[in-house]
């Protein structure tokens, strides 16, 4: 049986593979090598939706929707929301996380005592 290398509390790399994997329901996200965010369902917030005005004319806490874009990723497998970002509107999504898999294999390796 594989191992699964824990990464956040909702994304793991199962170390036969090299896949990311929910840690929810374990449902295959997607290559360790490739940024997680590919294999998640994207939904992008109007901050408005978030942060409603509490009186009329109050704008609150609310970012103005024309200079932030609220990005929510969720595990296709159980609807986690694993990851959320604020961005300009028209800024590329970003990647977080830029692990060396092959190091990362095999000092778990090591730490568990196992050479293979």
């Amino acid at each position: 049986m594989s191992s699964v290398i824990t990464i956040t509390e909702y994304l793991g790399i199962v170390a036969d593979t090299r896949r990311w994997v929910c840690l929810r329901c374990s449902r295959d996200i997607g290559p360790a090598d490739v940024d997680y965010k590919r294999g998640l369902l994207l939904y992008d917030r109007d901050p408005r939706d978030i942060y409603p005005a509490g009186l009329p004319g109050d704008r609150g806490y609310t970012p103005d929707p024309q200079w932030c874009r609220i990005v929510e990723y969720y595990c296709p497998g159980c609807a986690s929301q694993v990851e959320t970002e604020y961005l300009p509107p028209g800024h590329p999504l970003t990647r977080d996380m830029d692990i060396d898999v092959d190091a990362l294999i095999a000092a778990h390796r090591t730490a568990a005592g196992d050479q293979g």
